[in-house]
């Protein structure tokens, strides 16, 4: 299992746009994918589970990858969020 803490710097947090960045990201893995910020665990894989969430700016979330190719999602997911999903 891999493990990383990052924060969420987009100004309007992980809204529509991000949130289904972040799923087609996670989608593409076959491991299994958790965000767990605000006392929440939500499916990666998942853009409105990642919305309910309610992740806003300056939160920090903990990606948990479980399964093969995770090193690589967690990678791949760590990249987008220092590129603020490309916003």
């Amino acid at each position: 299992m891999q493990s990383k803490v990052l924060k969420i710097e987009n100004e309007t947090g992980l809204h529509a746009r991000p949130a289904t960045e972040l799923a087609k990201i996670a989608m593409k893995y076959p491991c299994d994918i958790k965000l767990i910020a605000n006392g929440k665990t939500v499916d990666a894989k998942s853009p409105l589970m990642i919305m309910s969430a309610g992740i806003k700016q300056r939160t920090e979330i903990e990606i948990k990858c479980n399964g093969e190719k995770e090193e690589e999602a967690i990678n791949e997911i760590e990249e987008a969020f220092k590129n603020n999903f490309g916003e």
